[in-house]
């Protein structure tokens, strides 16, 4: 069963990779071609949110039942969270590069995102600095607990309430989708597998620790 969806994603995502960069695009603003980077840059953004989210809600799993493999759940999420913040960054580099002449401008929705990449990787130095698996397993969880709470602000907030050279979110203010229908749906499909993918790597990393958990014991 886990063949079957390894390669159903694979071939998902290779689906929505070909219509990403072959399907004929509308007019998005003034971007044109290159509002082609939504298919990738808001997938992996959304992603590193549920992850970085989910980080939170192992860590308190973990301070609630004092089971390390939850602690281990965190850290996997967090990992694979940063992972993605990094690929969102980078792609929305490129995109900024090509619209605002330069790779980097301090712009709200970067610079919030360039914070969380600092944030969880406090939080992989915490880790590697206590030896002891308790005490780790302890801190790490009220980090990623207080630093989980801070997602929703830096994502969703944040670039909001201040002035931003980025373009109009794709659901405005009345909650309508400002997007062409057939982009739409590659922007979707998009978006589940690069979730779908999260996941693949999240339950992966997960098996390998429990593993390495049985031949501690």
């Amino acid at each position: 069963m886990d063949k079957f969806l390894k390669y159903g994603l694979f071939i998902w995502l290779a689906a929505v990779i070909c219509f990403a960069i072959a399907a004929p695009i509308p007019a998005v603003g003034n971007m044109g071609e290159r509002a082609r980077i939504l298919y990738f840059h808001v997938p992996t953004a959304w992603v590193s949110t549920v992850a970085f989210v989910m980080a939170l809600v192992y860590g308190a799993q973990y301070i609630r039942k004092r089971d390390i493999l939850y602690d281990y759940k965190a850290a996997s999420s967090a990992a694979l969270g940063l992972i993605f913040a990094v690929l969102a960054t980078v792609t929305g580099a490129i995109w900024a590069k090509f619209e605002w002449g330069a790779f980097w401008n301090w712009d709200p929705r970067q610079t919030s995102i360039f914070v969380l990449i600092l944030v969880y990787g406090a939080y992989f130095a915490l880790r590697s600095a206590i030896e002891s698996e308790e005490q780790r397993a302890k801190l790490s969880s009220v980090y990623s607990i207080l630093a989980g709470i801070t997602v929703p602000f830096f994502i969703f907030i944040f670039p909001r309430i201040v002035d931003s050279l980025h373009p109009d979110p794709i659901v405005n203010s009345t909650g309508k989708v400002k997007m062409d229908t057939a982009m739409l749906i590659v922007f979707l499909s998009s978006l589940a597998g690069f979730t779908g993918l999260y996941a693949w790597m999240l339950n992966l990393r997960i098996r390998i620790a429990k593993l390495n958990l049985k031949e501690s014991r």
